[in-house]
């Protein structure tokens, strides 16, 4: 009899073992999957980017140090690797796409050519459908990351490699960006 109730213990210990691990890999595997729907738009604001530039450049030929930064961040952007690298990389491109933004009000007649306005209105839906992309990772690492530090899948998660994830955020500077008032000129 002791026999058979340590068994039944031992087989339910071993499927809670195995149904936390399963949530943990199903987590997982769902914060990849969010971060591939941002892989595709990123892979879209990569290609926009330089069509943007070069329309810009037409314009702001003394711009260029505006231009160079926004070069380099999506040069660095394509060639980051890891979710941790292409995270960093983006806040990047993000901050100085903003300078171009800036940029762009100095020259009225840029504003108003019509090449330049459907990039800047195609750019607009890649970022807002980027901000949607990146709710939806950092719901899903929250969820993950929730599984991994709380008791007892904790247990389970350190034991197999299951590790906290960093969030998709704004970054310092883009923080300090949103922080400050925006200037309104007439």
């Amino acid at each position: 009899m002791p026999v058979i109730i340590l068994v039944i213990i031992f087989i339910i210990l071993g499927l809670w073992l195995m149904n936390a691990y399963n949530s943990l890999v199903r987590l997982r595997n769902r914060r990849q999957n969010a971060f591939a729907d941002i892989d595709v738009q990123l892979r879209q604001r990569h290609d926009l980017v330089p069509q943007l530039v070069e329309t810009v450049k037409g314009y702001a030929g003394h711009e260029r140090n505006v231009l160079l930064k926004i070069t380099e961040a999506r040069s660095a952007a394509v060639s980051a690797t890891t979710i941790d690298d292409k995270i960093k990389a983006e806040q990047q491109l993000t901050s100085a796409l903003q300078g171009l933004k800036v940029s762009v009000e100095a020259y009225p007649d840029l504003k108003a050519n019509q090449n330049f306005l459907q990039l800047q209105e195609e750019l607009s839906d890649i970022e807002n459908k980027l901000a949607a992309s990146r709710r939806f990772f950092n719901a899903a690492t929250t969820e993950y990351n929730n599984a991994v530090e709380s008791f007892p899948s904790n247990l389970i998660a350190n034991n197999f490699g299951f590790k906290r994830e960093i969030m998709f955020d704004l970054g310092n500077e883009g923080r300090r960006q949103m922080e400050e008032p925006p200037a309104v000129k007439f």
